[in-house]
């Protein structure tokens, strides 16, 4: 039964990613690259790796929801549903990737790999986690603290008039005063928008 679910992983995770590159939006490219690594992450889980498991579930899940919600802010087309071109300058690219899988392919097979040298940890995942983060773990605290705010604190001074400087202090202002204010009328009133 593992090996029917993981497979299944396997496959969902590598239509996901071919998804990325075949549905014409930016959206959607990227809902589609969040159920790949949500698949890589599942089959992470699934071979006992829970550290690493859930460390790419997390950090996929938060990094595309903040793409989703700049590019529904920033995007110029609707949250980038709008049909675009996904892929460009189509045989650059494919030389490139081309040559990159040779050159990684022929490292595989030319190098020679170190025999084991000692036994393996108790707990392999513990021993990963304590290798990539160690001491600095304080350290990725406190810089994801800094990036969330300095996320929020770019929205903040992107929008020098928020909604209600645009709709009033109640919000009952049927428009809104958009892009600035209206000069004032010859009687001193000011004109109805």
């Amino acid at each position: 039964m593992t090996a029917v679910v993981f497979w299944a992983l396997a496959v969902v995770s590598v239509a996901a990613g071919i998804a990325v590159f075949v549905v014409d939006s930016m959206a959607r490219a990227t809902f589609a690259l969040l159920a790949s690594l949500l698949a890589v992450g599942a089959a992470f889980l699934l071979i006992d790796l829970e550290y690493l498991g859930v460390l790419i579930v997390l950090m996929m899940v938060m990094e595309m929801l903040v793409m989703a919600v700049f590019m529904i802010m920033y995007m110029m087309n609707p949250a980038g549903l709008m049909p675009m071109r996904m892929v460009h300058n189509n045989r650059a690219a494919l030389v490139i990737s081309g040559a990159v899988f040779v050159l990684l392919a022929a490292g595989i097979f030319g190098t020679s790999w170190p025999s084991r040298r000692g036994r393996p940890p108790a707990d392999p995942a513990h021993a990963l986690g304590l290798a990539i983060m160690g001491p600095k773990m304080l350290v990725m605290m406190v810089v994801g603290v800094a990036i969330l705010a300095t996320m929020i604190s770019t929205v903040v001074l992107a929008t020098h008039r928020g909604r209600y400087d645009r709709y009033g202090d109640d919000l009952k202002r049927g428009r809104p005063l958009d892009p600035g204010p209206e000069p004032a009328a010859e009687d001193g009133r000011e004109q109805p928008r």
